[in-house]
């Protein structure tokens, strides 16, 4: 989710829920290597437990931006088979990594040689015309054996060519049978299940075969499901929409940031609620000029308590 799930992104959606296990965008080694790294990697304490997403394809470099992640304090490294935008392509990595299972081997392994964290891998059932299970079961075998005990799963196939990142979303068919298999035939593998679960429901039937499940836009779009499965799997009492607008003033004044680069991420947090457009259109509208994240936010909740009254 590039762009999307940056550190401002992060610290919201920890506030949300507790416990779960947060992903970074995926950055690319080479942003790493010849960019401003405490830009790219530099994150709150209170993400924790959070996990550096990378996009790269040579070994060497996919090493030495997993240890500088490590370093950083990241909890665990994760390597991004899935993304199949023509950027990622172009990179030649994302999903079009999962046609050469030897050299996605091969930069597990060598990540795992230069860090004590976990190494886990994210990729599709399959890419073009691949034979699914078939194709998958290869690479999932070739790559656990390179020292990757967790894989999380879109159980949908990514065309590379003819269709675009939101219609690879949205067009292949989900397949969670599939990845299913994969799991009753690896067991002893962490299998994440990722894609089109928008529920609690869902995810209760997913957890039931997987050992989690990953959830993105839903996400992002209605932050607040994710208070209602920490309630659910950990029994997290949901927190006032209001006190997490209140939490998140008190982080962007801590902040050197725009005030509009954090605001974006809470647009939706008042989804299904009476005051929701108002909310998001006092935040979209006035962000960029505002000097205030307190008087900004103040103004957009009084948006939901005046429909309230």
């Amino acid at each position: 989710m590039i762009d999307w799930t940056d550190r401002h992104c992060r610290v919201f959606h920890r506030l949300l829920s507790p416990n779960a296990l947060l992903y970074t965008e995926m950055i690319t080694t080479g942003a790493i290597l010849n960019g401003d790294k405490e830009r790219y990697l530099r994150f709150s304490k209170i993400e924790h437990p959070v996990v550096l997403q990378l996009g790269g394809s040579e070994p060497h470099d996919l090493a030495i931006c997993a240890k500088i992640g490590e370093d950083f304090g990241y909890d665990a490294i994760n390597l991004n088979c899935g993304c199949p935008s023509d950027r990622v392509q172009k990179g030649k990595f994302g999903a079009c990594l999962m046609a050469e299972p030897n050299l996605v081997a091969d930069c597990v392994s060598t990540m795992n040689k230069v860090v004590q964290i976990p190494v886990t891998v994210k990729c599709r059932i399959g890419i073009d015309d691949s034979e699914d299970y078939v194709f998958l079961e290869k690479f999932i075998s070739k790559v656990s054996n390179a020292g990757c005990e967790t894989f999380i799963i879109h159980a949908r196939k990514a065309w590379l060519k003819g269709l675009s990142p939101k219609e690879n979303r949205e067009i292949p068919p989900l397949r969670y049978d599939i990845a299913a298999k994969i799991k009753e035939k690896f067991p002893h593998l962490s299998i994440i299940l990722n894609g089109g679960i928008t529920s609690l429901s869902q995810s209760h039937d997913a957890l039931k075969t997987f050992d989690g499940v990953m959830i993105g836009r839903e996400a992002y779009n209605n932050p607040y499901f994710l208070t209602e499965i920490e309630k659910d799997l950990f029994g997290t009492p949901q927190p006032d929409r209001h006190q997490i607008c209140e939490q998140m003033i008190e982080y962007i004044e801590s902040q050197s940031s725009t005030i509009h680069s954090t605001t974006r991420h809470i647009l939706g947090l008042y989804n299904g609620i009476r005051g929701a457009r108002a909310f998001r259109q006092v935040l979209s509208t006035d962000a960029h000029t505002s000097i205030s994240a307190k008087d900004l936010i103040t103004k957009a909740i009084q948006q939901i308590d005046s429909h309230l009254q």
